[in-house]
């Protein structure tokens, strides 16, 4: 049995992994690709590789998918779920239905509970399976979450997704297991470095999985579940009725200061992507602070309109491209453009400006503190006295919070200036962000941080 040529391409930021399989041939085969596809053609590019296959393990709530892109760029076949009911050309796939890649074969294996539809691929050498993509049924120390379809139905999709992972467990403890979703999606994961795994390992180890029987893994499940971004509800029927394929790349057309003003008027906002040492400084007002890095993407679909339009801010040297393919893999095709300039331009000519300052964490004390992490990072340790409220629900509750002197924190600044950025749209005023998180704070003061809610 050969192991597989098999190259992950991990998108940090979504907390994924696509998987490009060289079929040894000059083709290739990519997996649970998205639509921002520029890894997948450089790493097939380097190897000479055309795209033979563009496969989906399901249809993903997290972005949209790239197969297809691939279709119709590259002649790609698309393989996925006939339960899927997809609206483009694809080759549907039911349970047992296999593909020969020539020399390996695909197997369907029908996985339902993270979605209805999904399916892994048990990748086969001759008789015998070296791995398997499981998508989002089986995960690295975990299995992903089963509350995306519909809210009544998150217990019956976890009582489904039971049963696919004792399914995906008969297929022998060497089988390798390549996830889609890992640490960092909110479609699934626990943190940890690890991003494939084996079924011995995770048999050995996945406290999710060792549960003694359905009722308490269903339990274990249903607890472990957080909130996620809304966007994940609109993209699983995007991709069923097939992204827009993109003739060319997006990009970011250069719009003067006037221009942005008069979109500004009839709806449009400004996402001001810079660091937030520079927003702080000055940014233009009523702008909403989301700093370009890896999960820029996320966050940019968690508190910003997918239907007005964008304009954004950047400094010079901020790649357009990144920011662009970010907001394209999650749907969001309504960046118009930018300010041509940047925050110089929009202050040389005059339009409004407004700042949040920093502060240190030797200068909290006596401090309104607003903690707008996740929950179950806020349970882990913050600063005594603070308040929560996670910074996805800020925008619905900002005209409700008490207007007062307020400090705004996370763990590391970029998500409290968000906040700050959104509060201020609601009238908040007297707003400063740590410039730092709660480690940071009882290093400077050694004190304790306080434990669960």
């Amino acid at each position: 049995m050969r192991a597989p040529d098999l190259v992950p391409l991990i998108d940090e930021g979504l907390g994924n992994s696509t998987y490009l399989l060289d079929l040894g041939d000059g083709r290739g085969l990519v997996l649970d690709p998205s639509r921002d596809l520029r890894a997948v053609r450089a790493a097939a590019g380097r190897r000479g590789l055309r795209i033979a296959y563009a496969v989906d393990t399901h249809l993903h709530a997290d972005f949209l998918s790239g197969v297809r892109q691939l279709s119709a760029s590259d002649g790609a076949e698309v393989l996925a779920s006939a339960a899927g009911r997809r609206e483009f050309p694809y080759t549907g796939l039911r349970d047992g239905d296999e593909v020969d890649l020539g020399g390996l074969t695909l197997r369907a294996l029908a996985t339902p509970g993270h979605t209805d539809e999904h399916l892994a691929y048990v990748l086969l050498d001759g008789p015998r399976p070296i791995g398997v993509f499981t998508g989002g049924s089986l995960i690295v120390g975990s299995a992903a979450r089963t509350d995306l379809v519909a809210p009544e139905r998150t217990e019956e999709l976890a009582r489904a997704q039971y049963r696919s992972l004792r399914r995906l467990f008969s297929l022998g403890d060497d089988v390798e297991v390549w996830p889609t979703h890992g640490a960092g999606s909110f479609c699934s994961a626990p943190a940890g470095a690890e991003r494939t795994t084996t079924i011995r390992t995770e048999k050995a180890t996945n406290a999710l999985l060792r549960a003694p029987d359905e009722d308490a893994f269903v339990r274990s499940l249903l607890e472990s579940l957080g909130s996620f971004p809304p966007y994940f509800l609109r993209l699983g029927e995007v991709n069923r009725r097939g992204p827009a394929v993109l003739d060319d790349a997006p990009g970011l057309p250069a719009l003067t200061v006037s221009r942005v003003r008069a979109l500004l008027e009839t709806g449009a906002e400004i996402i001001d992507v810079r660091p937030i040492h520079a927003f702080s400084v000055a940014h233009p007002a009523g702008a909403l602070s989301i700093p370009l890095r890896p999960v820029f993407a996320t966050w940019l679909g968690w508190l910003a309109p997918h239907d007005r339009p964008l304009v954004v801010v950047r400094d010079d040297d901020q790649d357009p491209e990144e920011i662009v393919w970010q907001a394209a893999k999650i749907g969001y095709d309504n960046v118009v453009g930018e300010v041509a300039g940047g925050i110089h331009a929009w202050r040389a000519a005059g339009a409004p400006v407004a700042r949040v300052p920093l502060v240190h964490p030797e200068d909290l004390d006596g401090a309104d503190v607003l903690d707008i992490r996740q929950t179950a990072e806020f349970n882990a340790g913050h600063l005594p006295g603070a308040g929560h409220l996670e910074l996805g629900d800020v925008a619905a509750r900002a005209t409700g919070l008490p207007m007062r002197p307020r400090v705004v924190m996370c763990g590391h600044g970029e998500r409290a200036m968000g906040a700050a950025s959104l509060l201020a749209r609601a009238g908040h005023r007297q707003l400063a962000v740590l410039d730092g998180g709660p480690e940071d704070w009882a290093a400077a003061t050694g004190r304790r941080l306080q434990i669960g809610s």
